[in-house]
Order: C-alpha cells, then sequence, then structure tokens
C-alpha cells in the first residue's frame, strides 16, 4: 500500500456516502415465486477519512445492505450505517441504546443474521452486537450470546438446522480464552465452555460435526503493541498452527498440528467415520499482512483429521485464489458435495495515480465446487463485473430427504459497470454457468464487503436462520 492511494478507498471499495431507500425494484428475468425473506449483507463503510493512506479497510463502520423479496417481485433496497455511538454522534442523531462498555463500542461490520425472529449485525472480539429492526434500523446493543465472562455471540456463529441452537466460538482481544457459547431457539444462552488458547490466537472461524466443535489456532496473534496501527494483531513466526477438536457437549480438546497457516474461513466440516473427521477450509499462507488483506493468496484446503492415530493431514483442493465459501446451510455438519466462494483476481498494477482501479479484490467470479468429482465451474461476470460473497438459498423443498444438495440458488451483489450500479443477482445453483435467474437492478453501487445471509420471512415472523 502507497502513502498516496489506498486500494480500500477507490474502485469496487470505495464507500458509499449516503443512505437510500428504493421500492419495487426494476428486474431482468424472473425472481422465483417463493422466495419470502431478505437478502442482507454487512461491510465496512466509513463515514469520513482522516487520513486516506493510514485507513484500514477492516475498521470502517457497518452498513447493512438489503433486499426484500416476495411474490416474484423485489419490494424494497436499503442501505443503512450499524449506530454505534460514534456513529450515531457523527450523523447527529440520538444514540439507540447504551453499551456495556463505551470503549468497545464499535459499528459492527462482519456478518448480518437472522435468529430468533430477530436481525443482528456481528462482528467479533468482545464486541456486542447490534440488533436491527426489520426495515435495517438500528435498535441498540444486544445481549445475544453474552456471558458473565464478558464473551458474546460472534461474526461467523453457526445454525445448527437439527437441534435449531446457535453456536458461537467467541474470543476476546487480550484474553488467553475463548469461550464456546450455546444459544437455544429463543437466543437464551443454554451451556458455555471454555477453552485455553496461550498466546490469545486470533480465531475468526470455527467449525461444527454433529459431535465435536473444531477449532483453529494460528500464528496470527494480539498484540498491544500493535493497537496503534488499529490492527491488533501479528503474524508470530514462532508459533505454528493447529486445529483442536472439543465435543460439543463440552470437556478436554485435543490438538492436532499443522504448517503455519490462517484460517479465512470455513467452508464445512463433517466426521467421516467414527474416528476421521473431514474439515474443508479457505486457507490464507503464511505471513499474511492485516492491514492489506488483498495482498493474501487464500486456497481451498482439505484437513482430516485421524483421531485414532492422532494426526492430522493436508491437501488442496482447488488452487484458484478465493474467500468466502458457502454451502447448503440444510448440509452444515454433515457431508456435502458442493461448495460456493468468490475467486480473487488479481488486477494490473495501476497506470497512473489518476487510475483508480483497485490492485487486487474479490474477482469477477463466483465459482462452484464438486469436491465429490474434484471440479469447478466459474460463473464470470465481466472484467469490472466485481462480485462479493454468494449466499446459497435453498429452492422451494420438496422432503428434505429427496432435495438434491445444489436444489437452490446462488445469490450475491453484483457491480454493473454499464449502469454503474450494482444487481442482486440470483443464479440457478443447477446451471452454474448459465444466465442468471434474476437480475434485480439497485438504484446504486454497493460496495465489495464482508458477509451476509438469506434471511427468509416476513416482517410479522422475522424469519430465522
Amino acid at each position: 500500500m502507497t502513502t498516496t492511494r489506498n486500494r480500500y478507498l477507490s474502485g469496487s471499495f470505495a464507500p458509499v456516502t449516503e443512505e437510500v431507500t428504493a421500492y419495487d425494484l426494476p428486474v431482468t428475468g424472473r425472481i422465483p415465486a417463493h422466495l419470502d425473506g431478505r437478502y442482507l449483507r454487512n461491510g465496512p463503510n466509513p463515514l469520513g477519512i482522516e487520513d486516506p493512506a493510514a485507513h484500514l479497510w477492516t475498521l470502517g463502520a457497518g452498513m447493512v445492505h438489503g433486499v426484500r423479496i416476495r411474490d416474484g417481485r423485489a419490494e424494497w433496497y436499503r442501505n443503512r450505517w450499524v449506530r454505534s455511538g460514534a456513529v450515531a454522534d457523527r450523523l447527529g442523531e440520538a444514540r439507540r441504546g447504551t453499551p456495556v462498555d463505551e470503549r468497545l463500542d464499535i459499528s459492527p461490520n462482519v456478518q448480518v443474521a437472522g435468529f430468533a425472529g430477530r436481525t443482528f449485525a456481528l462482528i467479533e472480539g468482545g464486541i456486542r452486537p447490534y440488533e436491527l429492526g426489520y426495515e435495517l434500523d438500528t435498535v441498540g446493543p444486544c445481549e445475544l450470546g453474552a456471558t458473565p465472562e464478558g464473551y458474546s455471540a460472534n461474526a461467523h456463529s453457526l445454525f445448527d438446522p437439527r437441534t435449531r441452537e446457535l453456536h458461537s466460538l467467541a474470543f476476546r482481544y487480550g484474553s488467553e480464552y475463548v469461550q464456546h457459547i450455546v444459544m437455544d431457539a429463543t437466543g437464551t444462552v443454554r451451556r458455555t465452555t471454555t477453552v485455553p488458547v496461550p498466546g490469545n490466537p486470533y480465531m475468526h472461524d470455527f467449525a461444527l460435526t454433529e459431535r465435536f466443535v473444531l477449532l483453529y489456532d494460528s500464528p496470527v496473534v494480539f498484540s498491544a503493541a500493535h493497537l496503534p496501527t488499529g490492527v491488533p494483531f501479528t503474524w508470530d513466526a514462532r508459533r505454528g498452527a493447529r486445529v483442536g477438536v472439543l465435543p460439543r457437549e463440552g470437556g478436554e480438546v485435543r490438538w492436532f498440528d499443522l504448517a503455519p497457516h490462517l484460517v479465512g474461513h470455513t467452508l464445512n466440516a463433517y466426521e467421516r467415520t467414527d474416528t476421521q473427521i473431514v474439515v474443508d477450509v479457505v486457507r490464507h499462507p503464511p505471513g499474511i499482512d492485516l492491514r492489506d488483506i488483498g495482498t493474501s493468496r487464500p486456497t481451498l484446503d482439505r484437513w482430516t483429521v485421524d483421531l485414532a492415530a492422532g494426526v492430522a493431514t493436508e491437501e488442496r483442493l482447488d488452487d484458484r485464489i478465493q474467500e468466502f465459501p458457502r454451502l447448503n446451510p440444510a448440509f452444515s455438519g454433515r457431508p456435502h458435495r458442493y461448495g460456493y466462494a468468490a475467486a480473487v483476481e488479481l488486477y494490473a498494477p495501476p497506470a497512473g495515480p489518476d487510475d483508480d482501479r483497485p490492485d487486487e479484490g474479490f474477482s469477477n467470479a463466483l465459482l462452484k465446487h464438486d469436491v465429490v468429482r474434484g471440479t469447478t465451474e466459474a460463473h464470470e461476470f465481466g472484467r469490472d463485473g466485481a462480485v462479493g460473497e454468494g449466499v446459497f438459498v435453498p429452492a422451494e423443498s420438496p422432503a428434505e430427504s429427496s432435495a438434491a444438495e445444489d436444489d437452490g440458488y446462488v445469490m450475491a451483489y453484483v457491480f454493473d459497470p454499464v449502469r454503474a450500479a450494482t444487481d442482486l443477482v440470483v443464479l440457478a445453483a443447477q446451471d452454474f454457468t448459465g444466465e442468471p435467474v434474476a437480475r434485480i437492478h439497485l438504484p446504486v453501487r454497493v460496495p465489495l464487503g464482508l458477509h451476509g445471509n438469506w434471511v427468509p420471512g416476513g416482517e410479522r415472523s422475522q424469519g430465522g436462520e
């Protein structure tokens, strides 16, 4: 990153400056009539930048973008900042609620999800979630997953569709413990397990199987000395990496050594046999620069943990640079065949100071992996069609036992350079490289961001995971 140009303030990453509400969005194609819910996505969107050269993308205030779909129509689009105290002050508005700790009152910018009939913007590190209303207005800081030790629901909390529980593996900045937090279908904390992790590693994601919780330890650790830079983590080359296996009902963790890396995100994990666990992850190679995460080269890898032999083996599933893996949520924790990810493309270096294209970023393609056949399909959106995370939405389903794993749609925000605005694109997962089923035309550009979800249900039920 140079001192004169910041890739995360230009091109597809450039923040937007206004909140917009638009109704009855135009559509090319046809939205499947049974879809009823909201497509939501969160991401950093700073309100003001004092020093562009020093700006860090991951520290911008959270902004949630959403589209409401019902009866074959796109009823509305909204984008709203998550109003922490500082964001409300900046906008000249009254604060929403009172945070537990003013020092950790940060606008959550990583994830947005529906659970227990409510909507939540989520972050990590001990920072509390914020609750949002159905139309994305901020309600205030909330206690989702809060424990007496100061932990709360993490950005990558996982919903188990069979038990109806929400699981979170939460870390706190500066603490050498993490907590596995289990919430019931109402959002009430049912059980916590505290796990020591010396060195306070950055544990951004985790995985669930039917019997176990998988924890990822890495050389990326908390460092108070780095707080002035805004990123309180550093790569400690003296540390290795390992995966931990914790019984879901609590107990001792068994650790298995791996080559040094940082897990970006989990595709899925499952138990192949009583003694073998398969874990598919996007893995960042050694030396990742957390100040400029776009310089990394993550790939899709598989670990096989052999509980009987006491070892974990590693293999590469796909060499293409990618991030944000997702799957059909009905197969979470079960054997899966398909996964979806956003390719990460290396763009040509900027031609000069007036060239505002990002050097790198999420690319113009979504990927569909068949991990059984070992094949990958790519849906390309054109040179400037920047696309972020793709979310799988099941089709109008027959009985679960007879529904194909890829019977559904992949939704993602995709920039349309002709309109200079963003579309919500709906792809048929079983015809992945074919024409989109629908393109919902938003009136504005949506910057590249982080994570989101399809939240089914209307205003009264507010849906769920």
